[in-house]
């Protein structure tokens, strides 16, 4: 963990943990977020791939039935790393953005260059929220603002992220925890938090005030590995995955904005790496998110599925295992 000037922190009064130093979080052995130099230094690099301005799924808008009950998993892509999962008769969104821009302005910042895979009026009764971490493109305000009074859900997010959300959502069901945590939920689901190597801020004065996190969803039909937005981080993390919880049915893992390497790579994984940690996590099938959507990084719009093609016939993996996920597509998954 780099060391740094310490202000109090606004969203957190706990005490110190393995990834809590008692102001700020942190990956235990692992990298912080780039400094502001070595942003400035990629931003003046010229290394920018154009992408167009439409980038159109080739699935029209789906619309979900009102519940998938049973054994059954159904999980449909709106964009980025905004998912529905149905299975067992509940129906679960993470990190949802419907707004145009990933910013908080709405004139400014990356603009999606797709509608969302599910237009807001034709979602199903949403029951529960999983919200990974405060960057903009993962906790927008505006659609939670939007699902509190269509749909009213419970949120878990970690620890910090509901001082974020409980000021600007009045109402809003909210449940922070900690890396480890298990949290029941109805017709015999529960959600595990659990750690993924990345940082968080919402502006340039709280970062890592709040945590970040990925979540295991445990269902009748099996287990939902959702990895919010995480580095590599030699696999530590995935390696960790297999041994608590066994494998997985299915895995929804980011698959993009990460180029240029030298500054992404602690806080974004790679398709190759995204394969690599299907694998070792005993995922039986994976979903590639946070791509196409949103232009956050170097790499041209349609590398991350060429490359996750490439990566898993390197590795002798069916592409029907692992799918780079459109908005609108929609996947049955099979039974482990």
């Amino acid at each position: 963990m780099a060391a740094g000037k310490r202000t109090a922190n606004r969203y957190y009064g706990g005490p110190p943990s393995d990834h809590f130093d008692g102001t700020l979080f942190f990956n235990p052995d692992g990298r912080p977020p780039g400094r502001f130099a070595d942003l400035l230094k990629w931003q003046l690099s010229g290394g920018r791939s154009k992408w167009p301005a439409v980038f159109p799924s080739p699935f029209p808008q789906a619309k979900p039935d009102k519940r998938i009950d049973g054994t059954a998993l159904r999980l449909t892509m709106v964009g980025h790393a905004s998912l529905l999962i149905q299975t067992a008769g509940s129906n679960i969104l993470t990190d949802p953005v419907w707004s145009e821009r990933a910013s908080p302005f709405a004139f400014v910042g990356p603009k999606r260059v797709n509608a969302p895979g599910i237009a807001f009026a034709d979602l199903p009764p949403i029951d529960l929220v999983l919200l990974s971490h405060n960057h903009y493109d993962h906790l927008d305000l505006a659609t939670l603002r939007r699902l509190k009074q269509s749909h009213d859900p419970l949120l878990v997010t970690p620890l910090g992220n509901d001082a974020i959300i409980g000021g600007a959502v009045p109402g809003m069901r909210l449940l922070a925890h900690d890396w480890g945590d298990r949290i029941e939920f109805g017709n015999d689901a529960a959600i595990h938090v659990e750690p993924v190597h990345h940082w968080s801020a919402r502006g340039g004065r709280d970062r890592r005030m709040a945590l970040w996190a990925g979540f295991v969803i445990e269902t009748p039909g099996g287990k939902v590995y959702f990895a919010g937005d995480t580095g590599f981080h030699d696999g530590a993390n995935y390696r960790l995955m297999a041994e608590k919880h066994g494998g997985f049915r299915l895995a929804i893992l980011p698959i993009g904005a990460y180029e240029p390497r030298w500054f992404m790579a602690p806080q974004h994984q790679n398709p190759e790496e995204a394969v690599h940690g299907m694998r070792l996590c005993n995922a039986a099938h994976a979903a590639g998110c946070h791509w196409g959507t949103f232009q956050l990084t170097d790499e041209p719009i349609e590398e991350p599925a060429q490359k996750l093609n490439e990566a898993l016939a390197a590795e002798g993996v069916s592409r029907q295992r692992f799918r780079a996920m459109r908005p609108g597509e929609v996947w049955d998954v099979p039974r482990a």
